[in-house]
């Protein structure tokens, strides 16, 4: 047998926050959050904040990015989060200064263990440096880390860590030449 979900559990405490606290979060990312205009970043910001995460100064996040757990993530200053960017924090995402993600980019930090029939789940960070540009539709996967100056071509795949100061391509990623 390759896995048994009706065994499956969430651990207790997994998702960091209590399950009422979550279940708000969802409500008000897809109310407030989503239907504010575009140029309302400081309110998203606010409400960002206001459930624990950790934003610097004049940080661009557009209305349909997706963040699971905003007590999970942390920005630097001046970057910018695209639309449709999925940020699926499970564990803890840090987003460098002055760092892009684009549109359909997915941040990925939780999976599941294939090996054990209980399909357990379990949270890895992510940690995309400074003066990061992660391309269009690029999906980073759990306990990646992506260095300082890189960038990381469209529809790429990062399994494994970036070194910094590289553009990196492909499926998976890998450093093709110095930025």
């Amino acid at each position: 047998m390759y896995q048994n979900i009706k065994d499956f559990k969430v651990p207790k405490g997994f998702r960091g926050k209590s399950i009422i606290t979550v279940q708000l979060w969802f409500i008000i990312n897809a109310t407030l959050f989503r239907f504010s205009p575009r140029i309302a970043n400081k309110w998203r910001k606010f409400l960002l904040i206001i459930f624990g995460a950790k934003i610097g100064t004049n940080v661009l996040i557009r209305p349909s990015a997706k963040i699971l757990y905003p007590w999970n993530l942390e920005i630097g200053n001046y970057s910018w989060i695209g639309d449709n960017v999925t940020i699926y924090n499970m564990g803890k995402i840090q987003i460098g200064d002055d760092t892009v993600i684009s549109q359909k980019s997915y941040l990925c930090s939780g999976t599941h263990d294939h090996k054990k029939p209980t399909f357990d789940i379990f949270a890895k960070p992510i940690h995309i440096g400074n003066e990061v540009w992660i391309a269009a539709d690029v999906f980073v996967a759990p306990d990646v880390t992506i260095g300082d100056g890189t960038v990381v071509g469209y529809r790429s795949t990062v399994s494994k860590n970036l070194p910094p100061n590289m553009i990196c391509i492909g499926n998976p990623a890998k450093p093709v030449k110095n930025r």
